[in-house]
C-alpha cells in the first residue's frame, strides 16, 4: 500500500512538473515573441515619457549656452510658468476651448445626432452618417484650410451673408475662438456619433415599450433609461475627447496663430511658441507635463462621476 501510494504521488508531481515546465515554455514563447513589441515600446513610448520628465527640470534650449551644457533648475520653469501671464491666459483659453468645442460641442452633439439617427431608416442612417464621419476623416491641417477659407474676410460665409444684404465680417479676427471651436466640433463630432449609435443600438427596445406602457415620456424615457444604460460609453467617450481636443495644435495655429493677441492661445500653442520660438525646450516641456496632468485629472473625474454599474 505504502509503495503504491509513494509511486502516485511520485506520478502526480512529475505530471505537476511536467505542467510547470510546460507553462514556463510557453511564457517565454509569448515572450520572445512580444520582445520586439516591448522593445519599440520602450524606445519610442517609454523612453520619451522618460526623457520629458527629465528635460522639463532642466534649462534645454535650442541655441546660447544651455544648447550645449544642460542644467538642472530643479522646480525653476514651473515657479517662472505659473508666474507668467500668458500661461494663465493660454490656460483659460484651452478651459473654453474645451468646454464648447469637446464637452458641449462633440460629445451633445454627437449624441444628439445618434439619437435622430436612432429611429431612422437605414438610407438615412448612411447618407447622415457618411457627411458627418467626411469631418472626421479628413486630416486635421486640411480642415483647418477649409475652415480658413470659409470664414476668410472673402470667404464663403461672407459671401452667403451677402446674398441676405448682411456686411462682411472679418470672423478670424472678431470671433476667432468661435471660429476654432465650430472647426474642432466639425472634425471630431462624427467619433462622438458613432459611439452613440453603437451603444444605442445596444439598449433594449423592450425597456422602452415597457416604459411607454407605463405612461413615462420621452424625457422620461431618456433621463432614466437611455442615458443610465449608456453611462459607460458616456464617460469613455468623455476621456477620448478631452484627451484630443487637449492636444489640438495644427487646427488652430493653421487658422489664427493663436491669436490675435493670444486670443485662441490654448496650452499647445503656448508650448509650441516656448519650444520652437522663443527656443526654450525646457520651459516648453514643463508646460506639456502641465497639460498631461490636466487630461489626467478630467479622466479621473470623469470616472469618479459617471461611475458604471459594475462599480
Amino acid at each position: 500500500m505504502d509503495t503504491t501510494a509513494e509511486t502516485s504521488m511520485k506520478q502526480k508531481w512529475n505530471t505537476q512538473g511536467k505542467k510547470k515546465s510546460s507553462n514556463k515554455r510557453k511564457w517565454l514563447q509569448a515572450l520572445i515573441f512580444l520582445l520586439p513589441s516591448l522593445l519599440l515600446l520602450g524606445i519610442f513610448f517609454a523612453g520619451p515619457i522618460i526623457m520629458t520628465f527629465y528635460f522639463a527640470f532642466t534649462d534645454m534650449s535650442l541655441t546660447g549656452a544651455s544648447a550645449q551644457n544642460i542644467q538642472y533648475v530643479g522646480f525653476q520653469n514651473f515657479t517662472n510658468m505659473f508666474q507668467d501671464p500668458s500661461f494663465k491666459t493660454s490656460f483659460m483659453k484651452t478651459m473654453v476651448f474645451l468646454l464648447m468645442s469637446a464637452i458641449l460641442g462633440q460629445q451633445v452633439l454627437g449624441f444628439i445626432l445618434a439619437m435622430l439617427m436612432r429611429e431612422k431608416n437605414a438610407t438615412v442612417r448612411r447618407i447622415t452618417g457618411t457627411a458627418v464621419i467626411a469631418g472626421w476623416v479628413t486630416p486635421e491641417i486640411i480642415c483647418a484650410f477649409a475652415f480658413v477659407t470659409f470664414f476668410s474676410d472673402n470667404g464663403t460665409l461672407n459671401h452667403l451673408l451677402n446674398i441676405f444684404n448682411f456686411g462682411p465680417v472679418s470672423w478670424l479676427y472678431t470671433f476667432p475662438m468661435a471660429a476654432v471651436v465650430i472647426a474642432n466640433i466639425w472634425h471630431g463630432t462624427a467619433y462622438s456619433m458613432m459611439m452613440f449609435q453603437a451603444a444605442l443600438d445596444g439598449v433594449p427596445k423592450e425597456i422602452h415599450e415597457a416604459a411607454m406602457v407605463d405612461g413615462a415620456g420621452r424625457w422620461q424615457r431618456l433621463w432614466r433609461i437611455t442615458i443610465p444604460s449608456i453611462k459607460n460609453t458616456i464617460s469613455t467617450n468623455l476621456v477620448v475627447i478631452t484627451l484630443g481636443t487637449l492636444g489640438v495644435f495644427s487646427l488652430i495655429y493653421t487658422m489664427t496663430g493663436g491669436g490675435p493677441a493670444n486670443s485662441t492661445s490654448t496650452m499647445p500653442v503656448f508650448m509650441y511658441k516656448q519650444a520652437f520660438v522663443n527656443y526654450q525646450l525646457g520651459y516648453g516641456t514643463a508646460i506639456s507635463l502641465i497639460l498631461l496632468l490636466i487630461g489626467i485629472t478630467f479622466s479621473l473625474l470623469y470616472i469618479k462621476f459617471l461611475k458604471t454599474d459594475q462599480e
